[in-house]
């Protein structure tokens, strides 16, 4: 343990009277919390938090609505009313809350109000068109806004980058093909390059024209060789192009438009996320589709359930969270002391046990020997399973007794088989990604549309920590293999000052804290030195008002990795941190618990402002609406009784499970 922490002695007297008085107080809090969450829990056993974006889809709602004729709806001028509520005072959109204004946001928004019919020359659009001029005007947006504005007239489409849609012709065993890309981009770019290649139009008034947003002074970034290289690509692309005669163009709309629409059977959209389905919505429009054809108004309901009208306002969230939100709130309610058979947690797990992926995903292509997948994160997204849901799920029902033997044999079953296809998704590195295997090639990432920066999903360190969890709730221990390796890869990521990098949370807060959590639960020596520095960062980061908290610019500069103002979600996970690496009895747990005491709401619950959640580092952020009551819950829990403790076993994996799990792993 760090001799900077003071460490607080188990003595009679005053000192114990206030360390008891803090254990009521964190019981009580408890108590509170777990009547809050259950009160939100649907009827049918789940639960499902607002999930928060920025003003980029509130834009591109607005966009699409226009591109199918819908502008004059009410639902669109309320859009219009949620960008200009989120502008900033300097004029511009930013990202996340408390961010600098970003090109992409601030072009997108500007164009909406102003096809909207807001006046150029008002003082909001006069302080917006300023910033987005100084940030480098509509040169410097990313490649997927560029598209978007072609479509509506207001960019050439010989400035975007080609995205041909031959990309789904290549064979699997081409260096770089569509399977070598993320899930979430090839979801994105399979319809994106139906619209690049049909090039689509919407017409604009001239009044709503934007060309006051180029800049003379734009200058784009210096090349490295890789982006050279593929921009030179990209300029041969085009020139292609131009000749008429492209035999394998026709083939390879007619293979996208099939591999979207089959992806559509059984989903709340393609990937059951906004961009995929905005994009399906107008390449099959450009495919020739009409407006009543029953895909089109399939999708058209999937963007309209993510819609939530509040006041004069209507905003989107860019997907569900509900099987995410369940684990994570059953896992919670259970070591917070809840009934491992209390019907809420029943009825929520007879929930999950229905939202599993199958075997025709996309994680089939490259681990074909798997028959039956994980879990999903939202609804209905059967093709897209992910690790870090399955992890999370894993752990959470492993920790459920159900009432029948049937019924509870067939849970143990399912987690069983989850186990099975998670331990076939470990890559060869030891870590695990998020949707699909050694999805990892770096390459990728330099193409000209790769500027959303996903176009890979490598293992990182918070995922293979979860994974490490969920191995532990089934009673392995680190000599398992795929556990040695796992903590092999988190001893290679951690950084140099003791902290690893939160790939899908905000950021070196959430990545440190689960690496101490995965490593303590798996049952490494937590008091080895490169442990303890993961806990000494930790510490070292807590704010004067005892809590923790860390903005998205971590991402883009490390001067501020574990800085920022204090939330509730990362407050708890610092906490976590620090109590699975020995530090439960210390003033600075003392101080952050005291932190969470003073901030609970009458309900029981507790609000952050501020987002914790990433989607892309540097181009997309999210702020899940029950982080900052489950992970609370969570970390008071531990507080009281923490996991280590003998109170429950961890389950009994059948040995022909362990034995397909073991293969995996070897």
């Amino acid at each position: 343990m760090s001799s900077g922490d003071v460490v607080l002695p188990r003595v009679e007297g005053a000192a114990d009277s206030i360390e008891h008085e803090l254990d009521e107080r964190v019981r009580e809090s408890v108590r509170r919390a777990q009547r809050y969450l259950l009160s939100i829990q649907s009827e049918d056993g789940h639960w499902c938090g607002e999930l928060e974006g920025d003003t980029i889809l509130e834009s591109e709602y607005v966009l699409v609505m226009h591109y199918l004729g819908r502008t004059a709806e009410p639902r669109v001028a309320m859009a219009a009313n949620y960008v200009r509520h989120k502008q900033r005072d300097d004029g511009g959109w930013a990202i996340y809350p408390g961010g600098p204004p970003d090109a992409s946001a601030s072009v997108k928004a500007y164009f909406v109000l102003k096809l909207l019919g807001d006046d150029p020359e008002a003082h909001h659009m006069r302080k917006a068109r300023q910033v987005i001029l100084d940030l480098g005007g509509i040169d410097a947006c990313n490649s997927f806004t560029k598209i978007y504005l072609a479509i509506y007239g207001q960019f050439p489409w010989a400035k975007c980058p080609a995205v041909p849609p031959e990309l789904i012709l290549f064979p699997r065993w081409f260096y770089i093909n569509v399977y070598e890309m993320s899930s979430w981009s090839r979801a994105i770019l399979i319809p994106l390059s139906i619209i690049r290649a049909l090039q689509p139009s919407a017409v604009v008034p001239p009044a709503a024209s934007i060309s006051e947003l180029y800049s003379a002074s734009y200058r784009p970034p210096a090349p490295t060789f890789w982006s050279a290289l593929f921009k030179a690509l990209d300029v041969g692309l085009k020139v292609a192009e131009r000749i008429p005669f492209k035999p394998s163009r026709d083939i390879a709309l007619k293979r996208a438009e099939r591999w979207i629409v089959e992806r559509l059977a059984g989903s709340d959209g393609l990937g059951a996320i906004f961009p995929p389905i905005v994009n399906t919505i107008i390449a099959l429009r450009a495919l020739g589709y009409p407006l009543d054809h029953p895909t089109i108004r399939q999708q058209i309901g999937e963007l309209e359930k993510l819609e939530i009208v509040e006041g004069d306002t209507l905003r989107v969230q860019p997907c569900f969270s509900p099987v995410w939100d369940t684990a994570l709130a059953v896992n919670a309610l259970v070591e917070s002391g809840l009934a491992s058979n209390d019907p809420a947690l029943v009825r929520a797990t007879r929930w999950l046990l229905d939202k599993r992926g199958h075997g025709s995903g996309d994680w089939a292509v490259k681990n074909p020997e798997t028959r039956r997948a994980g879990w999903y994160f939202e609804y209905a997204n059967p093709f897209y399973p992910d690790c870090d849901t399955t992890a999370q799920t894993i752990t959470a029902l492993s920790k459920i007794d159900l009432p029948e033997e049937t019924e509870d044999k067939d849970c143990r079953e399912a987690i069983f088989e989850a186990h099975h296809w998670h331990m076939s998704m470990q890559n060869r590195d030891g870590g695990w990604g998020a949707f699909d295997k050694d999805c990892d090639k770096e390459i990728l990432t330099h193409v000209p549309f790769a500027d959303h920066n996903a176009m890979i999903d490598p293992s990182t360190s918070d995922l293979t920590a979860r994974a490490l969890e969920a191995l532990a709730c089934l009673g392995y221990d680190h000599s398992f293999p795929a556990a040695r390796r796992a903590v092999e890869f988190l001893r290679r990521e951690q950084e140099r000052d003791g902290s690893w990098f939160g790939r899908w949370g905000c950021n070196y807060l959430y990545g440190t804290w689960l690496a101490l959590w995965g490593l303590r639960a798996i049952g490494v020596d937590m008091d080895s030195a490169w442990v303890q520095r993961g806990a000494e960062w930790l510490r070292s980061c807590q704010n004067e008002d005892g809590g923790w908290g860390e903005l998205p610019q971590s991402y883009d500069d490390q001067s501020y990795k574990g800085r920022g103002p204090s939330t509730a979600s990362q407050t708890a996970w610092a906490l976590l941190g620090l109590m699975a690496a020995g530090h439960a009895r210390t003033e600075s747990v003392s101080r952050g618990l005291r932190y969470l005491l003073e901030r609970q709401e009458a309900d029981g619950s507790w609000t952050d402002e501020l987002w914790t959640g990433t989607g892309f580092p540097s181009v997309f952020y999210l702020r899940y609406h029950l982080y900052s009551i489950y992970f609370p819950l969570l970390a008071l829990a531990e507080h009281v009784q923490p996991s280590s403790s003998p109170r429950r076993r961890p389950m009994s994996v059948p040995e022909s499970a362990r034995q397909r799990a073991g293969a995996h792993s070897a």
